[in-house]
Protein backbone atom coordinates (compact mmCIF):
# COMPACT_ATOMS: atom_id res chain seq x y z
CA UNK A 1 0.00 0.00 0.00
CA UNK A 2 1.12 3.63 -1.31
CA UNK A 3 2.28 5.79 1.86
CA UNK A 4 0.37 9.37 2.33
CA UNK A 5 0.02 12.37 4.16
CA UNK A 6 -2.84 12.86 6.23
CA UNK A 7 -4.83 16.19 4.99
CA UNK A 8 -5.09 18.36 8.19
CA UNK A 9 -8.31 18.82 10.06
CA UNK A 10 -9.11 21.67 8.87
CA UNK A 11 -12.11 20.52 5.94
CA UNK A 12 -12.07 23.85 4.66
CA UNK A 13 -8.52 24.26 3.34
CA UNK A 14 -9.62 21.14 1.23
CA UNK A 15 -12.77 23.32 0.49
CA UNK A 16 -10.57 25.91 -0.97
CA UNK A 17 -8.03 24.48 -2.72
CA UNK A 18 -7.70 24.19 -6.44
CA UNK A 19 -6.20 20.88 -6.41
CA UNK A 20 -7.01 17.89 -3.85
CA UNK A 21 -5.34 17.75 -0.69
CA UNK A 22 -3.05 14.80 0.33
CA UNK A 23 -4.54 12.71 3.29
CA UNK A 24 -2.11 10.20 4.97
CA UNK A 25 1.15 10.44 6.71
CA UNK A 26 3.70 7.67 6.94
CA UNK A 27 3.22 7.87 10.33
CA UNK A 28 -0.50 6.74 9.39
CA UNK A 29 -0.04 4.09 7.03
CA UNK A 30 -0.38 1.40 8.97
CA UNK A 31 -3.18 2.54 10.91
CA UNK A 32 -4.74 3.59 7.57
CA UNK A 33 -5.28 -0.40 6.98
CA UNK A 34 -8.47 -0.29 10.07
CA UNK A 35 -9.01 3.39 9.10
CA UNK A 36 -12.24 4.44 6.20
CA UNK A 37 -12.18 7.44 4.95
CA UNK A 38 -15.47 8.85 3.26
CA UNK A 39 -15.53 11.53 1.69
CA UNK A 40 -18.56 13.75 0.88
CA UNK A 41 -20.69 16.83 0.25
CA UNK A 42 -23.19 17.21 2.78
CA UNK A 43 -22.65 17.34 6.56
CA UNK A 44 -24.90 15.74 8.84
CA UNK A 45 -26.81 18.37 10.94
CA UNK A 46 -27.78 16.76 14.10
CA UNK A 47 -27.04 13.21 16.15
CA UNK A 48 -30.80 12.84 17.01
CA UNK A 49 -33.02 11.17 14.30
CA UNK A 50 -35.81 12.03 16.02
CA UNK A 51 -35.24 15.83 15.31
CA UNK A 52 -36.88 18.74 13.79
CA UNK A 53 -35.14 19.36 10.51
CA UNK A 54 -32.75 15.99 10.80
CA UNK A 55 -31.21 15.90 7.07
CA UNK A 56 -30.34 12.87 4.99
CA UNK A 57 -26.93 12.77 6.14
CA UNK A 58 -27.74 12.69 9.95
CA UNK A 59 -29.26 8.97 9.23
CA UNK A 60 -26.36 7.43 8.66
CA UNK A 61 -24.95 8.76 12.26
CA UNK A 62 -27.94 7.41 13.36
CA UNK A 63 -27.80 3.91 11.84
CA UNK A 64 -23.91 2.97 12.54
CA UNK A 65 -24.45 4.44 16.07
CA UNK A 66 -27.95 3.68 17.42
CA UNK A 67 -29.54 -0.03 17.29
CA UNK A 68 -32.83 -1.09 16.55
CA UNK A 69 -34.83 -4.08 17.97
CA UNK A 70 -34.21 -5.87 14.20
CA UNK A 71 -32.98 -5.23 11.39
CA UNK A 72 -33.38 -6.90 7.64
CA UNK A 73 -31.31 -9.29 6.03
CA UNK A 74 -29.44 -9.68 2.62
CA UNK A 75 -29.67 -10.92 -1.01
CA UNK A 76 -27.56 -10.32 -4.14
CA UNK A 77 -29.14 -8.21 -6.56
CA UNK A 78 -29.02 -8.98 -10.13
CA UNK A 79 -25.36 -7.34 -10.68
CA UNK A 80 -24.27 -9.60 -7.94
CA UNK A 81 -23.98 -6.90 -5.63
CA UNK A 82 -25.15 -7.36 -1.71
CA UNK A 83 -28.93 -5.39 -1.90
CA UNK A 84 -30.76 -5.43 1.80
CA UNK A 85 -33.73 -7.90 1.82
CA UNK A 86 -37.03 -6.00 2.69
CA UNK A 87 -38.49 -9.54 2.42
CA UNK A 88 -36.61 -10.48 5.77
CA UNK A 89 -36.34 -9.84 8.85
CA UNK A 90 -33.70 -10.26 11.57
CA UNK A 91 -32.48 -9.40 15.27
CA UNK A 92 -30.35 -6.83 16.14
CA UNK A 93 -31.33 -5.56 19.68
CA UNK A 94 -33.59 -8.38 19.85
CA UNK A 95 -32.60 -12.12 19.74
CA UNK A 96 -36.18 -13.49 18.73
CA UNK A 97 -40.10 -12.46 18.69
CA UNK A 98 -43.57 -14.09 19.01
CA UNK A 99 -45.38 -12.44 16.33
CA UNK A 100 -49.38 -13.07 17.01
CA UNK A 101 -52.70 -11.48 15.72
CA UNK A 102 -52.94 -8.64 17.98
CA UNK A 103 -48.97 -8.03 19.60
CA UNK A 104 -45.79 -8.55 19.12
CA UNK A 105 -43.67 -9.69 22.04
CA UNK A 106 -39.39 -9.07 21.75
CA UNK A 107 -37.22 -10.66 23.80
CA UNK A 108 -33.80 -8.92 23.89
CA UNK A 109 -30.22 -9.51 24.83
CA UNK A 110 -29.17 -9.51 28.08
CA UNK A 111 -25.44 -8.60 27.74
CA UNK A 112 -26.44 -5.50 25.50
CA UNK A 113 -24.96 -2.05 26.69
CA UNK A 114 -24.96 1.14 26.04
CA UNK A 115 -21.74 3.18 25.20
CA UNK A 116 -21.18 4.16 28.59
CA UNK A 117 -22.14 1.04 29.88
CA UNK A 118 -25.31 1.09 31.13
CA UNK A 119 -27.36 -2.39 30.70
CA UNK A 120 -29.76 -1.94 27.60
CA UNK A 121 -33.44 -3.13 28.92
CA UNK A 122 -37.00 -2.80 28.02
CA UNK A 123 -37.70 0.36 29.57
CA UNK A 124 -35.13 2.25 27.07
CA UNK A 125 -36.88 0.61 24.43
CA UNK A 126 -40.60 1.71 25.34
CA UNK A 127 -39.18 5.05 26.72
CA UNK A 128 -37.42 5.11 23.20
CA UNK A 129 -40.58 4.16 21.17
CA UNK A 130 -42.77 6.78 23.32
CA UNK A 131 -39.94 9.55 22.04
CA UNK A 132 -40.42 8.74 18.39
CA UNK A 133 -44.33 8.88 18.53
CA UNK A 134 -44.80 11.80 20.69
CA UNK A 135 -42.33 14.48 19.29
CA UNK A 136 -44.13 15.13 16.27
CA UNK A 137 -42.89 15.74 12.73
CA UNK A 138 -41.21 13.13 10.77
CA UNK A 139 -40.40 10.56 13.45
CA UNK A 140 -44.03 10.26 14.05
CA UNK A 141 -44.97 10.25 10.99
CA UNK A 142 -42.47 7.41 10.73
CA UNK A 143 -43.78 5.33 13.25
CA UNK A 144 -47.59 5.96 12.58
CA UNK A 145 -46.75 4.67 8.88
CA UNK A 146 -46.64 1.18 10.56
CA UNK A 147 -49.29 2.54 12.71
CA UNK A 148 -47.04 2.66 15.70
CA UNK A 149 -49.50 5.90 17.52
CA UNK A 150 -49.53 6.07 20.92
CA UNK A 151 -47.28 5.33 23.62
CA UNK A 152 -50.13 3.14 25.13
CA UNK A 153 -49.08 0.70 22.69
CA UNK A 154 -45.49 -0.21 24.12
CA UNK A 155 -45.00 -2.45 26.83
CA UNK A 156 -41.88 -3.10 28.69
CA UNK A 157 -42.93 -6.27 30.23
CA UNK A 158 -39.75 -6.97 32.27
CA UNK A 159 -35.94 -6.35 31.72
CA UNK A 160 -35.72 -8.84 29.06
CA UNK A 161 -39.08 -8.48 27.40
CA UNK A 162 -40.53 -6.05 25.44
CA UNK A 163 -44.05 -6.30 23.90
CA UNK A 164 -45.87 -4.05 20.89
CA UNK A 165 -50.27 -4.29 21.25
CA UNK A 166 -51.25 -3.56 17.66
CA UNK A 167 -54.31 -0.93 16.85
CA UNK A 168 -55.18 -2.81 13.89
CA UNK A 169 -53.42 -5.08 10.89
CA UNK A 170 -51.05 -3.38 9.40
CA UNK A 171 -48.52 -5.20 6.92
CA UNK A 172 -46.11 -2.30 7.35
CA UNK A 173 -45.73 -2.48 11.22
CA UNK A 174 -42.96 -5.33 11.53
CA UNK A 175 -41.20 -3.47 8.67
CA UNK A 176 -41.14 -0.22 10.07
CA UNK A 177 -39.47 -1.55 13.04
CA UNK A 178 -36.36 -1.86 11.26
CA UNK A 179 -36.14 1.52 9.66
CA UNK A 180 -33.67 4.09 11.12
CA UNK A 181 -36.55 5.51 13.70
CA UNK A 182 -37.17 3.60 16.14
CA UNK A 183 -33.45 3.65 17.59
CA UNK A 184 -33.06 2.56 21.36
CA UNK A 185 -31.76 5.83 23.59
CA UNK A 186 -30.62 5.72 26.48
CA UNK A 187 -33.15 6.70 28.84
CA UNK A 188 -31.59 7.55 31.87
CA UNK A 189 -28.45 9.87 30.14
CA UNK A 190 -31.46 11.47 27.55
CA UNK A 191 -33.47 12.32 31.17
CA UNK A 192 -30.74 13.39 33.31
CA UNK A 193 -30.19 15.77 30.12
CA UNK A 194 -34.17 16.83 29.52
CA UNK A 195 -35.65 20.13 31.10
CA UNK A 196 -39.37 20.78 32.19
CA UNK A 197 -39.66 22.64 29.03
CA UNK A 198 -37.64 19.71 26.57
CA UNK A 199 -38.75 16.62 28.35
CA UNK A 200 -37.67 14.55 25.75
CA UNK A 201 -33.77 16.11 25.71
CA UNK A 202 -34.20 17.41 22.24
CA UNK A 203 -31.59 20.45 22.28
CA UNK A 204 -29.06 17.83 24.28
CA UNK A 205 -29.52 14.97 21.63
CA UNK A 206 -28.85 16.91 18.80
CA UNK A 207 -25.30 17.53 19.74
CA UNK A 208 -24.79 14.53 21.63
CA UNK A 209 -24.97 10.36 21.78
CA UNK A 210 -27.20 8.22 24.10
CA UNK A 211 -26.72 5.34 21.85
CA UNK A 212 -25.76 1.77 22.17
CA UNK A 213 -24.87 0.36 18.73
CA UNK A 214 -21.28 -0.37 16.66
CA UNK A 215 -20.03 3.05 16.10
CA UNK A 216 -19.07 5.80 18.68
CA UNK A 217 -18.59 9.24 17.74
CA UNK A 218 -15.10 10.01 18.72
CA UNK A 219 -14.97 13.38 17.14
CA UNK A 220 -17.86 15.78 15.69
CA UNK A 221 -16.48 19.12 13.85
CA UNK A 222 -20.14 20.42 12.19
CA UNK A 223 -19.16 21.00 9.05
CA UNK A 224 -15.92 19.81 8.87
CA UNK A 225 -16.21 15.90 9.98
CA UNK A 226 -17.39 13.56 11.78
CA UNK A 227 -14.80 10.23 13.26
CA UNK A 228 -16.55 7.50 14.49
CA UNK A 229 -14.53 4.95 16.31
CA UNK A 230 -15.89 1.37 16.49
CA UNK A 231 -17.59 0.01 20.06
CA UNK A 232 -15.31 -3.00 20.74
CA UNK A 233 -18.38 -4.04 23.21
CA UNK A 234 -21.09 -4.29 20.51
CA UNK A 235 -22.83 -7.68 21.02
CA UNK A 236 -25.67 -6.71 18.87
CA UNK A 237 -23.84 -8.33 15.57
CA UNK A 238 -20.54 -9.20 14.28
CA UNK A 239 -18.28 -6.84 15.33
CA UNK A 240 -17.31 -4.29 12.69
CA UNK A 241 -14.11 -5.09 10.94
CA UNK A 242 -13.10 -1.59 9.92
CA UNK A 243 -11.96 0.02 13.50
CA UNK A 244 -12.21 4.13 12.68
CA UNK A 245 -13.93 5.56 10.17
CA UNK A 246 -13.69 9.28 9.21
CA UNK A 247 -16.23 11.71 7.23
CA UNK A 248 -14.60 14.77 5.74
CA UNK A 249 -16.83 17.06 4.22
CA UNK A 250 -15.48 18.33 0.89
CA UNK A 251 -17.25 20.69 -1.22
CA UNK A 252 -15.68 20.61 -4.20
CA UNK A 253 -16.83 17.66 -5.90
CA UNK A 254 -13.48 18.15 -8.14
CA UNK A 255 -11.24 17.34 -4.95
CA UNK A 256 -13.43 14.28 -4.11
CA UNK A 257 -13.05 13.26 -7.37
CA UNK A 258 -9.25 13.63 -7.24
CA UNK A 259 -8.83 11.93 -3.83
CA UNK A 260 -10.49 8.79 -4.89
CA UNK A 261 -8.39 8.41 -7.95
CA UNK A 262 -4.98 9.24 -6.56
CA UNK A 263 -6.19 6.64 -3.55
CA UNK A 264 -6.32 9.32 -0.66
CA UNK A 265 -10.12 8.35 0.12
CA UNK A 266 -11.40 5.24 0.13
CA UNK A 267 -15.24 5.81 -0.35
CA UNK A 268 -17.34 8.80 -1.63
CA UNK A 269 -21.34 8.50 -2.45
CA UNK A 270 -21.54 12.52 -3.65
CA UNK A 271 -19.71 12.70 -7.22
CA UNK A 272 -21.85 14.21 -10.21
CA UNK A 273 -23.11 11.35 -12.33
CA UNK A 274 -20.71 12.68 -15.12
CA UNK A 275 -17.97 11.48 -12.97
CA UNK A 276 -19.50 8.43 -11.76
CA UNK A 277 -20.23 7.71 -15.43
CA UNK A 278 -16.41 8.24 -15.94
CA UNK A 279 -14.79 6.09 -13.06
CA UNK A 280 -16.76 2.92 -14.13
CA UNK A 281 -13.76 2.72 -16.72
CA UNK A 282 -11.35 3.43 -14.23
CA UNK A 283 -9.06 0.32 -12.88
CA UNK A 284 -8.48 1.33 -9.65
CA UNK A 285 -12.05 1.93 -8.35
CA UNK A 286 -15.44 0.33 -8.48
CA UNK A 287 -18.61 1.83 -8.85
CA UNK A 288 -21.69 -0.03 -7.91
CA UNK A 289 -25.29 2.06 -9.03
CA UNK A 290 -28.38 0.96 -8.17
CA UNK A 291 -31.92 2.04 -8.88
CA UNK A 292 -33.52 3.43 -5.64
CA UNK A 293 -36.27 1.38 -4.95
CA UNK A 294 -39.43 4.06 -4.46
CA UNK A 295 -37.61 6.79 -5.17
CA UNK A 296 -37.65 10.05 -7.74
CA UNK A 297 -36.49 13.27 -8.19
CA UNK A 298 -39.07 15.81 -9.38
CA UNK A 299 -39.97 19.05 -9.57
CA UNK A 300 -42.58 19.99 -6.65
CA UNK A 301 -45.38 22.67 -7.01
CA UNK A 302 -47.02 24.50 -3.83
CA UNK A 303 -50.57 24.00 -5.02
CA UNK A 304 -51.53 26.39 -2.18
CA UNK A 305 -49.98 29.24 -3.83
CA UNK A 306 -51.27 31.07 -7.00
CA UNK A 307 -50.59 30.16 -10.03
CA UNK A 308 -49.23 26.64 -8.85
CA UNK A 309 -53.44 26.36 -7.24
CA UNK A 310 -54.63 25.95 -11.08
CA UNK A 311 -53.67 22.00 -12.44
CA UNK A 312 -53.35 23.63 -15.94
CA UNK A 313 -50.60 25.73 -14.84
CA UNK A 314 -48.79 22.41 -13.20
CA UNK A 315 -49.82 20.67 -16.46
CA UNK A 316 -47.84 23.01 -18.63
CA UNK A 317 -45.14 22.73 -16.27
CA UNK A 318 -45.25 19.12 -16.71
CA UNK A 319 -44.64 19.69 -20.35
CA UNK A 320 -42.37 22.42 -20.45
CA UNK A 321 -39.34 20.45 -18.53
CA UNK A 322 -36.80 19.20 -21.15
CA UNK A 323 -36.34 15.58 -19.67
CA UNK A 324 -34.23 13.81 -22.04
CA UNK A 325 -31.55 16.96 -21.93
CA UNK A 326 -31.41 16.79 -18.29
CA UNK A 327 -31.07 12.91 -18.22
CA UNK A 328 -28.06 13.37 -21.35
CA UNK A 329 -26.16 16.34 -19.85
CA UNK A 330 -27.06 16.16 -16.09
CA UNK A 331 -27.45 12.85 -15.22
CA UNK A 332 -25.23 10.96 -18.46
CA UNK A 333 -27.31 7.77 -18.52
CA UNK A 334 -27.11 7.88 -14.30
CA UNK A 335 -30.71 7.35 -13.96
CA UNK A 336 -34.18 5.70 -14.95
CA UNK A 337 -36.51 7.99 -17.10
CA UNK A 338 -40.11 8.56 -15.61
CA UNK A 339 -41.73 10.34 -18.52
CA UNK A 340 -42.36 9.28 -22.20
CA UNK A 341 -44.38 6.67 -21.32
CA UNK A 342 -47.78 5.39 -23.34
CA UNK A 343 -50.30 8.09 -21.34
CA UNK A 344 -50.77 8.93 -18.40
CA UNK A 345 -52.16 6.33 -16.39
CA UNK A 346 -51.42 3.50 -14.09
CA UNK A 347 -49.00 0.75 -15.45
CA UNK A 348 -49.20 -1.82 -12.60
CA UNK A 349 -49.04 -1.49 -8.88
CA UNK A 350 -45.19 -0.62 -8.64
CA UNK A 351 -43.39 2.69 -8.05
CA UNK A 352 -42.05 4.79 -9.76
CA UNK A 353 -43.54 4.44 -12.88
CA UNK A 354 -43.42 6.34 -16.43
CA UNK A 355 -45.96 9.09 -16.99
CA UNK A 356 -47.12 10.58 -20.25
CA UNK A 357 -45.69 13.65 -20.17
CA UNK A 358 -42.55 14.66 -22.57
CA UNK A 359 -40.98 17.82 -23.31
CA UNK A 360 -43.47 19.50 -25.82
CA UNK A 361 -43.21 23.54 -25.29
CA UNK A 362 -46.57 24.39 -27.84
CA UNK A 363 -48.51 22.08 -25.97
CA UNK A 364 -47.34 24.12 -22.66
CA UNK A 365 -47.79 27.32 -23.56
CA UNK A 366 -51.57 26.17 -25.39
CA UNK A 367 -52.08 25.23 -21.15
CA UNK A 368 -50.92 28.49 -20.09
CA UNK A 369 -52.72 30.31 -21.74
CA UNK A 370 -56.20 28.20 -21.12
CA UNK A 371 -55.09 29.00 -17.02
CA UNK A 372 -54.97 32.35 -18.33
CA UNK A 373 -51.33 33.30 -18.05
CA UNK A 374 -50.75 33.50 -21.75
CA UNK A 375 -47.63 35.93 -21.03
CA UNK A 376 -46.68 33.73 -17.96
CA UNK A 377 -45.82 34.91 -14.34
CA UNK A 378 -42.48 35.42 -12.11
CA UNK A 379 -41.59 32.68 -9.54
CA UNK A 380 -38.96 31.33 -7.30
CA UNK A 381 -37.32 27.87 -8.12
CA UNK A 382 -35.44 26.49 -4.64
CA UNK A 383 -32.86 23.71 -4.33
CA UNK A 384 -30.93 21.81 -1.78
CA UNK A 385 -27.30 23.38 -2.07
CA UNK A 386 -25.79 20.15 -0.27
CA UNK A 387 -26.38 18.22 -2.96
CA UNK A 388 -25.63 20.83 -5.94
CA UNK A 389 -23.43 18.81 -8.49
CA UNK A 390 -26.80 17.53 -9.45
CA UNK A 391 -29.61 20.13 -8.43
CA UNK A 392 -27.70 23.49 -9.98
CA UNK A 393 -27.21 21.83 -12.89
CA UNK A 394 -30.83 20.50 -13.38
CA UNK A 395 -32.44 23.99 -11.71
CA UNK A 396 -30.62 25.36 -14.32
CA UNK A 397 -31.90 23.55 -17.36
CA UNK A 398 -35.73 24.03 -16.08
CA UNK A 399 -35.59 27.50 -15.58
CA UNK A 400 -33.93 27.76 -19.15
CA UNK A 401 -37.22 26.04 -20.48
CA UNK A 402 -40.02 27.21 -18.24
CA UNK A 403 -38.99 30.60 -20.15
CA UNK A 404 -39.51 29.50 -23.12
CA UNK A 405 -43.52 29.42 -22.04
CA UNK A 406 -42.92 32.74 -20.00
CA UNK A 407 -42.22 31.54 -16.69
CA UNK A 408 -39.54 33.44 -14.77
CA UNK A 409 -38.21 31.18 -12.57
CA UNK A 410 -35.36 33.43 -9.95
CA UNK A 411 -33.02 30.00 -8.56
CA UNK A 412 -32.91 29.96 -4.48
CA UNK A 413 -30.19 28.08 -3.22
CA UNK A 414 -30.47 26.99 -0.02
CA UNK A 415 -27.81 25.49 2.42
CA UNK A 416 -28.02 21.49 2.95
CA UNK A 417 -28.19 21.81 6.77
CA UNK A 418 -31.08 24.52 6.22
CA UNK A 419 -32.86 22.16 3.64
CA UNK A 420 -35.14 20.39 5.75
CA UNK A 421 -36.41 22.76 8.00
CA UNK A 422 -37.27 24.66 4.39
CA UNK A 423 -39.26 22.31 3.16
CA UNK A 424 -41.03 21.75 6.34
CA UNK A 425 -42.22 25.34 6.03
CA UNK A 426 -44.17 24.54 3.17
CA UNK A 427 -43.52 28.46 1.20
CA UNK A 428 -41.66 27.75 -1.11
CA UNK A 429 -43.43 28.03 -4.83
CA UNK A 430 -41.26 25.43 -6.83
CA UNK A 431 -38.77 23.15 -5.33
CA UNK A 432 -36.47 20.42 -7.30
CA UNK A 433 -36.28 17.81 -4.36
CA UNK A 434 -35.54 13.60 -4.52
CA UNK A 435 -37.78 11.84 -1.99
CA UNK A 436 -37.43 7.96 -1.57
CA UNK A 437 -39.63 5.88 0.66
CA UNK A 438 -38.05 3.53 3.06
CA UNK A 439 -40.44 0.61 2.92
CA UNK A 440 -40.90 -0.42 -0.75
CA UNK A 441 -44.37 -0.44 -1.49
CA UNK A 442 -46.69 2.63 -3.73
CA UNK A 443 -49.01 3.15 -0.86
CA UNK A 444 -45.79 4.06 1.41
CA UNK A 445 -44.84 6.83 -0.98
CA UNK A 446 -47.93 8.41 -1.37
CA UNK A 447 -49.09 8.20 2.50
CA UNK A 448 -45.68 10.65 2.92
CA UNK A 449 -45.80 13.12 -0.43
CA UNK A 450 -49.38 12.85 -1.29
CA UNK A 451 -51.73 12.12 1.52
CA UNK A 452 -53.39 15.55 2.82
CA UNK A 453 -52.96 14.62 6.98
CA UNK A 454 -48.98 14.50 6.18
CA UNK A 455 -46.82 17.39 7.31
CA UNK A 456 -44.03 16.42 6.39
CA UNK A 457 -43.16 15.05 2.42
CA UNK A 458 -46.47 16.19 1.05
CA UNK A 459 -43.74 19.37 0.07
CA UNK A 460 -46.76 20.86 -2.35
CA UNK A 461 -49.12 20.82 0.17
CA UNK A 462 -51.83 18.81 -2.07
CA UNK A 463 -55.06 17.89 -0.61
CA UNK A 464 -57.43 15.59 -2.00
CA UNK A 465 -59.97 13.34 0.04
CA UNK A 466 -60.46 10.89 -2.82
CA UNK A 467 -56.46 10.34 -3.36
CA UNK A 468 -56.23 10.14 0.59
CA UNK A 469 -58.72 7.61 0.92
CA UNK A 470 -57.62 5.23 -1.99
CA UNK A 471 -54.35 5.77 -0.08
CA UNK A 472 -55.73 4.65 3.21
CA UNK A 473 -57.98 1.63 1.35
CA UNK A 474 -54.28 0.23 -0.15
CA UNK A 475 -52.16 0.65 3.07
CA UNK A 476 -54.99 -2.00 4.98
CA UNK A 477 -56.21 -4.18 2.00
CA UNK A 478 -55.01 -6.85 -0.21
CA UNK A 479 -55.87 -8.37 -3.84
CA UNK A 480 -58.15 -7.07 -6.23
CA UNK A 481 -59.28 -4.42 -4.12
CA UNK A 482 -55.17 -3.21 -3.03
CA UNK A 483 -54.69 -2.96 -6.80
CA UNK A 484 -57.89 -0.95 -7.49
CA UNK A 485 -56.95 1.88 -4.62
CA UNK A 486 -53.33 1.84 -6.37
CA UNK A 487 -54.82 2.15 -9.80
CA UNK A 488 -57.14 4.91 -8.60
CA UNK A 489 -54.43 7.41 -6.68
CA UNK A 490 -51.36 7.06 -9.68
CA UNK A 491 -54.00 8.06 -12.67
CA UNK A 492 -55.44 10.94 -9.60
CA UNK A 493 -51.02 11.83 -9.12
CA UNK A 494 -50.24 11.95 -13.17
CA UNK A 495 -54.02 14.20 -13.62
CA UNK A 496 -53.48 16.24 -10.96
CA UNK A 497 -49.45 16.56 -11.14
CA UNK A 498 -48.57 18.85 -7.79
CA UNK A 499 -45.03 17.28 -8.17
CA UNK A 500 -43.79 15.71 -11.71
CA UNK A 501 -41.59 13.21 -11.61
CA UNK A 502 -38.34 13.57 -13.64
CA UNK A 503 -36.25 10.20 -13.36
CA UNK A 504 -35.50 7.34 -10.66
CA UNK A 505 -31.90 8.30 -9.53
CA UNK A 506 -29.40 5.17 -9.35
CA UNK A 507 -27.24 5.38 -6.00
CA UNK A 508 -24.04 5.61 -6.96
CA UNK A 509 -21.02 4.39 -4.66
CA UNK A 510 -17.33 4.67 -5.75
CA UNK A 511 -14.77 3.05 -3.37
CA UNK A 512 -11.15 1.55 -3.46
CA UNK A 513 -10.60 -1.69 -5.04
CA UNK A 514 -9.58 -3.25 -1.78
CA UNK A 515 -12.90 -1.63 -0.16
CA UNK A 516 -15.51 -5.29 0.10
CA UNK A 517 -18.80 -5.79 1.89
CA UNK A 518 -20.89 -2.43 0.32
CA UNK A 519 -24.53 -3.39 0.95
CA UNK A 520 -27.30 -1.17 -0.53
CA UNK A 521 -29.71 0.20 1.92
CA UNK A 522 -32.78 1.82 1.15
CA UNK A 523 -32.27 4.94 3.39
CA UNK A 524 -29.59 5.80 0.67
CA UNK A 525 -26.56 6.02 3.42
CA UNK A 526 -23.54 4.19 3.95
CA UNK A 527 -23.75 1.03 6.98
CA UNK A 528 -19.68 0.82 7.80
CA UNK A 529 -20.28 -2.40 9.46
CA UNK A 530 -20.21 -4.85 6.42
CA UNK A 531 -16.98 -2.75 5.23
CA UNK A 532 -13.85 -4.67 5.25
CA UNK A 533 -10.57 -3.05 3.63
CA UNK A 534 -8.13 -5.55 2.85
Amino acid sequence: MKRRSFIKTTAAAGAAATTAPAIWSEAKAQARNETLLLVTESPPNSMDIHGVGTNRPAYEVSWNCYDRLITYGVKKDANGNDHYDYTKLQPELATEWDLKPNSVTFKLRKDAKFHDGTPITAKDVKWSFDRAVTVGGFPTFQMKAGSLEKPEQFVAVDDNTFRVDFVRADKLTMPDIGVPVPVIMNSGLCKKNATATDPWAMEWCKNNLAAGGAYKVERWQPGQEVVFARNDDWKNGPLPKVRRVIQRIIPSAGNRRALLERGDADISFDLPSKDFAELKTSPKLTVIGTPIENAMMYLGMNVNQKPFDNVKVRQAVAWAIPYQQIMDSVMFGQALPLFGGADNKFKGAYWPQKDGYKTDIAKAKALMAEAGYPAGFETTLSFDLGLASTNEPLTILIQESLGQIGIKASINKIPGANWRGELLKKNMPMITNAFGGWLNYPEYFFYWCYHGQNAVFNTMGYKNPTMDALIDKARFTTGPEYEAAVKGFIDIAFEEVPRVPIFQPLLNVAMQKNVTGYRYWFHRQLDYRQLVKG
